[in-house]
This record gives structure tokens, sequence and C-alpha cells, in this order.
């Protein structure tokens, strides 16, 4: 027998106010078929005046528990992939452990931008492999709206708001390929490329900022990065491409979605997208397709899924598992 970190739960949440293309017509030198034909979007959700990343990320929580059919007691750790935090301190985690009403266990934050998600399902997986905890709540929010410079076309008309959630399962399994949970992690990271997708301020530097972004160069790293972290976590697990059912990528660009599956030689039909009514949600993207592709009832059970991001650090990888 093997011990994995299974998928017990998922779930994912949006905020109200849905902002189409068109609606950057009246401020901005673009067009809803400009938009769309550069990145694959045509709208996104953005958050609400007073609602919050740790907002978000608690509602996301909610409905993951739900679909486990287990309560905040069930839980032992809570990890939240965030770049765009409440406060500086403390961690939104601490915030949705005091909002689930959890008086036990503990919560963190974790911060890789869009790879995010990526990196707390490592640590996360870490943790229940050590015997630290047996359910991990592991989510992804944020609110990047917040960030974002009004007057550049050229990025804030890619990003949106929302929070997608896992619970996570110690699991006793088979010891084989078949074995549901996580099988293969890859992650990477290279700090020679912060100045191609960075936030021009922060607490040190004693400034907000707004996101900036070298999009030409993002994109020619994503394709090849995303790949080789994607076929080195497959060759770990003892996989091929021809062997995964799913891929559910990083929504951040649907040529980048295209180029990777096409490298890796799986056809669109098996990709998960949501870019086109989400946007790019950074670190909430893959829960939040995730969720959206089990209640289209595209990923089912025994399915094995291989997903990966890339963002600012830059920082990426991969992640296979059979849900």
């Amino acid at each position: 027998m093997t011990g994995r970190a299974v998928v017990k739960g998922i779930g994912h949440y949006l905020p109200e106010r849905i902002v189409p293309n068109a609606e950057f017509e009246a401020t901005l030198d673009t067009s809803d078929e400009w938009i769309r034909a550069r990145s694959g979007i045509e709208r996104r959700h953005f958050a609400a005046e007073g609602e919050n990343t740790s907002d978000l990320a608690t509602a996301a929580a909610r409905a993951a528990l739900d679909d486990a059919g287990l309560t905040p007691d069930d839980i032992d750790a809570i990890i939240v992939a965030t770049s765009t935090p409440d406060l500086t301190f403390p961690s939104a985690a601490t915030m949705v452990q005091s909002k689930l009403g959890m008086r036990h266990g503990f919560a963190f934050d974790l911060q890789a931008v869009c790879a995010g998600f990526i990196y707390a399902l490592c640590n996360a997986t870490a943790l229940i492999q050590a015997g630290q905890a047996k359910r991990v709540l592991v989510i992804g929010a944020e609110t990047f709206s917040r960030i974002m410079d009004w007057t550049d076309r050229s990025t804030c008309v890619l990003f949106g708001d929302g929070a997608g959630a896992i619970v996570l399962e110690y699991q006793d399994q088979p010891g084989g390929t078949s074995d549901r949970g996580i099988h293969a992690v890859d992650l990477n990271s290279d700090g020679r490329f912060k100045d191609l997708l960075y936030v021009d301020g922060g607490v040190s530097t004693q400034s907000t900022g707004h996101l900036r972004m070298q999009g030409n160069q993002v994109f020619r790293h994503a394709i090849e990065k995303l790949t080789s972290a994607a076929e080195t976590a497959l060759e770990k697990a003892g996989f091929e491409g021809k062997d995964v059912d799913w891929i559910v990528p990083h929504q951040a660009n649907i040529r980048i979605i295209q180029g990777t599956a096409k490298k890796m030689g799986v056809p669109m039909e098996n990709v998960i997208v949501t870019l086109k009514d989400h946007g790019n949600t950074s670190a909430a993207s893959i829960p939040l397709a995730m969720s959206v592709g089990k209640a289209r009832g595209q990923i089912k059970e025994g399915d094995l899924i291989v997903t990966e991001a890339i963002g600012g650090g830059l920082a990426w990888g991969a992640v296979v598992l059979r849900w």
C-alpha cells in the first residue's frame, strides 16, 4: 500500500460582477475583437468594493467542503496561494480559518504568483505524506483587479478575480499507476527573469504598485517551460502524454494553452479551458478550472490529469494526479 494525497472535494467562487471586453472600449484604445484575438478572453469577474481575497477564498473553501461532505472540524491545515492578500499580515489563510470557525490546526499563505496553486499542492502533499496533516484545504484566491494599471491596455484586460479550493486527504492506495491522488510534482524558478512579470511596488518600497508584464517575452518562455515541467512530472510518475485524460492548464492565454497541448501531443478536446469566461485569475485559475471541469461532467474519478502553470519569478511547475 502507498499513502497518497487524494482529492476529496472541490469548489470555486466568482464575484457577482461580470466585466465584458466591451466595457474597456470606453476608456482604452481596444476592442472586444482585439482582446479575444490576442488572449481568448471574453469576460472576467471583478470583486465588489469591500470584497477581499479572504472572502473569495472562504466562499470557495465552503464549496469544496460541501463537495467533500466535510466540515471545518475535519480539516487540519489551510494553505492559501495568493499574490493579493487582504493585508501584509496576518495571512489570508488565517482569516479563512477564522471565517470558517476553525479553532484548531494551522494556516499559512504561499506566494508564487500564477504558479502558486502548483506550489501549494506540492506543500500540502508533503505535509500529508509527512503525517503532519490528514486533510489540507488548498485554496487559490486572487483580487488582481486591485493591482491593475487601468491605462495599460496590454495588461488590464487580461486579469480577473476569483477563487478555487480543493480538499486533499490522506488515503492508502494499492501502490501503482492506477492509484488515485497526486503522483508527481515538478517545481522550478529562475529569478533572472523578474522583470518580465512583476508588480512595481511593495511593502519594502513603501508603495502599492501595479502589475507590469512583457507579454511577448513571457509567451516565449511559457510554452517551453510548461511543456518541460509537465513532461518531467509525467516521467517521474511513469506516464506519457498519451496516458493523459485531461490537461488543466493555468488560464492565461489561449495561444499558450494550445501551444503547450500541441507540444505534449494532447488534443484540445482533452484540455479544460475556462479562460474566455474568467480571464487570468492567477493562483485561482487552476482550481477554478478543475471545479468547473468537474461540474461540466468532464473530469471524472479515475481520470489522469496534468496541471501546469507559469508566473512571475519566473516560477513554474506541474502536477500529475489521478482524480
